[in-house]
């Protein structure tokens, strides 16, 4: 029974979570930044384990896992934010210096097939903040 008991507790504490780091934490506190704008993508934490890329404007790219997020500082304008690979996700957003704004994005696949649908879909503040204190930052 001791032995068993052991295991339990060594299992239990392998799936101990990992504290953040100082930028997540940083990242947590939804600060605006005076002439920019800034996007937080935020992975469904509950969907497939397949990697999902994204690129904003053409010029930077960022893949994405489930319970993952990521954090973008942008001049103020308009941002197109494009699925990568077999995907055909879009958004484009308006956005305003000191704006702060918040994007689900949805990958679904297989081990076996990848993923093969992704979608991105702008969520409220209250959403958004909720969705990334339940993440980590990539």
């Amino acid at each position: 029974m001791l032995r068993i008991l052991s295991i339990v507790a060594l299992l239990l504490a392998g799936c101990a979570p990992i504290p953040p780091t100082p930028q997540d934490l940083q990242a947590r506190q939804f600060n605006a930044v005076p002439g920019k704008s800034v996007i937080y993508v935020v992975r469904t934490p509950m969907d497939s384990r397949e990697t999902g890329s994204l690129a904003i404007d053409d010029r930077e790219q960022i893949t994405t896992l489930g319970g993952t997020y990521y954090r973008w500082e942008v001049a103020p304008g308009t941002h197109r934010i494009v699925g990568v690979g077999p995907s055909n996700a879009s958004i484009t957003l308006s956005t305003t210096a000191g704006g702060v704004y918040f994007l689900e994005h949805t990958v679904i696949g297989t081990l076996r097939s990848g993923p093969q649908l992704q979608s991105l879909r702008q969520v409220s503040d209250q959403q958004g903040r909720t969705l990334v204190l339940r993440s980590v930052l990539l």
